[in-house]
């Protein structure tokens, strides 16, 4: 079926009002409500947890009679079951509209087939209009949904013979301005970032994004894992964002439970025990390694124990991108599917 031109312009401007919604557990949603002239009726978008839909927004501003007959333009298909909010098809169906455009399809097993039902009680429905657009805008999302998990980023810093540090333990340090720079706009791209309580002891980092001195405008929530206490007067405790503390080892229930907090980018900076134990636990789906130009010998080394016994079991990566940053350079890599290994 074919999508008017005041359908597509529609969507369109629901892609903008999704993004006035919050990152997070949820989706960004927009939705507009047309008449059957293609006149603009009404607008709405999911504004966080436990908030009316985007579809059930727009349609909060209408009347019965205008709803009756209209059209709602949406990014993801309409949800199909019962959380803190009614299922958004069966909502659509009691306001009488008579057609759904959307976008995306709903990933959840348990929130898709909102279009089977609309169908089912003779709305008609289009999908896939403005997909690649709707798709951008939660890629987060949809990643998460795919993993089950928040997306992990294990990142380290190393000299060129892959150590972390001198022989005395100190570190600061071993790249350079640029990397030092990159990495602060990495973290701000994230929604968390995560060291164990060793960093927190030794080097007592602020874990906030900057650029030189200055606070940049999105700042990742502070997670610290371990048994270890953090002093009172740490500087991660003067975070912009309250530390999130995790006393156990379980890596898998930190990022389940960071998952719940509508967490969507997990960027680890603790020191080798962390970043070794996130790759061993197979749960790191991005690397970043910046590599210094200079050699410092001893035992100091970047990643430890990470399950490879023998060659065989070694983890393969997929270089994506090699970024030279001043005289360093950033390893951008992520673990090769073993199926797609040449030979298996």
């Amino acid at each position: 079926m074919a999508v008017t031109e005041a359908e597509r312009d529609a969507m369109s401007r629901a892609l903008e009002l999704a993004g006035n919604g919050p990152r997070g557990i949820n989706p960004q949603v927009g939705a507009v409500i047309l008449a059957p002239d293609g006149t603009v009726l009404a607008e709405g978008w999911h504004r966080g947890a436990g908030t009316p839909h985007a579809e059930v927004d727009a349609l909060s501003a209408l009347t019965p009679a205008q709803a009756r007959g209209a059209t709602a333009v949406v990014t993801l298909e309409p949800c199909n079951h019962t959380g803190r909010t009614g299922p958004c098809a069966q909502a659509l169906i009691d306001a009488g509209i008579a057609r759904v455009v959307y976008a995306l399809d709903d990933p959840g097993a348990v929130s898709g087939g909102g279009a089977e039902r609309l169908r089912a009680a003779g709305v008609e429905v289009v999908a896939g209009e403005k997909a690649e657009e709707a798709r951008a805008l939660i890629a987060d999302w949809l990643e998460v949904q795919r993993l089950g998990r928040p997306h992990v980023t294990v990142k380290w810093a190393q000299s060129l013979d892959g150590r972390a540090a001198a022989s005395d333990g100190t570190s600061q340090w071993i790249t350079g301005p640029a990397a030092r720079a990159d990495v602060h706009r990495r973290r701000a791209a994230a929604d968390a970032i995560v060291v164990g309580t060793g960093t927190v002891l030794a080097d007592d980092p602020a874990l906030t994004a900057r650029d030189g001195d200055v606070l940049l405008p999105h700042q990742p929530v502070p997670v610290v894992i371990g048994s270890r206490e953090t002093p009172a007067d740490a500087a991660v405790r003067r975070h912009p964002h309250a530390p999130v503390f995790h006393p156990g080892h379980d890596l898998t229930a930190v990022l389940a439970d960071l998952r719940e907090r509508g967490i969507q980018r997990v960027f680890v900076e603790g020191g080798p025990t962390l970043a070794s134990a996130f790759i061993a636990a197979g749960l790191a789906d991005s690397i970043l390694a910046y590599i210094a130009p200079v050699l410092l010998g001893g035992d100091r080394l970047a990643l430890t124990d990470v399950g490879v016994a023998t060659i065989t079991d070694a983890r393969h990566l997929v270089v994506d991108e090699w970024v030279p940053l001043g005289p360093d350079l950033l390893a951008i890599a992520r673990p090769l599917d073993p199926a797609t290994r040449e030979g298996a």
